[in-house]
């Protein structure tokens, strides 16, 4: 519903009666509200639903929906700013004035209608919305601080990435999708070759940049849906959408070359004259035995081997429950 500012506050006048319709709204418009008005319940509930009021001032006893039925109907919307309800009636019995509290009204008017009680009544109302209006505007503000917050505490600081929280909070959720749908996934594990020599030939300022830039090639060169991590230190970890071993191969050897051909240079590796990462993956499969700690630690001894046999390549832990590798 469009937002209004306090002094154009909007009033739906519901009343059957021509005559009273015709004073209520001429009394609304001469105190400087915008107005707009229905015959009856039926058609003040569309027009509400349609183009939304501050506040509405309804006869009680109208044709098919009456008085109370509408401000029920108006008060299940939650979706919309809190709407002022003043009952507009003959009526005098407290029984009846009680019914219509219960319904959710906020006031009530005599017939005949009386102005000075009619302008005391939306000067309550356009209190009551406007502190309704701000109370909200401060609650969705709250909210977006709450979400920026939230999202801010599962990024990695240093290099802009997701996270180790991030990354346990998505291992938890990909093992519930496990055991309840049967998915597959695979996992990647990244190391930074001769980081330690690299930080301490040029500094830790030159390491960080180099953490940066590695962190966003291998985010780069992952497929959408696929996640990158900081797992910890010059480590980093991929959840990939796919339990395929093969496949899995060539979007995590994709994301190593992507880091190679950055052409940051490193003047004390053995390895490349550029900044490398070693790699290892392994899958969980579908109805596999595994689990998600088992297909981290089979992606750390497939890292390991990639280490151990020359750094920069990949190694694939390709079987689930022994100890097979196979080098890419």
């Amino acid at each position: 519903m469009e937002r209004r500012p306090a002094s154009a506050m909007k009033i739906l006048v519901a009343e059957d009666d021509d005559v009273s319709r015709f004073m209520t709204v001429k009394a609304v418009q001469a105190l400087g509200y915008e107005c707009i008005a229905a015959e009856d319940g039926e058609s003040a509930w569309r027009l509400y639903q349609r183009e939304g009021a501050d506040t509405v001032i309804s006869d009680w006893m109208m044709p098919g929906m009456d008085g109370v039925e509408l401000c029920k109907r108006i008060r299940r919307m939650d979706d919309r700013a809190y709407t002022y309800f003043i009952i507009l009636t003959a009526l005098s019995e407290r029984e009846y004035r009680l019914e219509g509290m219960r319904a959710g009204a906020d006031d009530y008017l005599a017939k005949p209608l009386d102005r000075d009680e009619l302008h005391l009544r939306l000067i309550a109302a356009q209190r009551v919305t406007t502190l309704h209006r701000k109370l909200q505007e401060q609650a969705r503000e709250l909210e977006r601080l709450n979400r920026e917050f939230f999202e801010s505490g599962r990024v990695d600081a240093l290099t802009g990435i997701a996270n180790r929280l991030r990354m346990q909070e998505d291992l938890r959720a990909v093992a519930a999708r496990i055991e309840r749908f049967g998915d597959g996934f695979s996992i990647a594990l990244f190391d930074i070759d001769h980081f330690k020599l690299y930080n301490d030939t040029l500094g830790h300022v030159a390491g960080d940049e180099v953490l940066r830039e590695v962190a966003r090639a291998l985010a780069g060169a992952c497929r959408s849906g696929d996640t990158v991590y900081r797992y910890g230190g010059e480590e980093f970890l991929a959840i990939l959408g796919t339990p395929n071993v093969e496949l899995a191969a060539i979007i995590v050897d994709r994301m190593r070359l992507a880091v190679e051909e950055c052409g940051l240079v490193h003047p004390k590796s053995s390895t490349a004259p550029v900044v490398t990462v070693s790699a290892g993956v392994a899958s969980l499969l579908t109805g596999g035995t595994g689990t998600v700690d088992d297909a981290l630690r089979r992606a750390d001894m497939a890292l390991f081997r990639a280490k151990q046999q020359g750094r920069n390549r990949l190694v694939v832990h390709d079987d689930v429950d022994g100890d097979a590798f196979a080098v890419e």
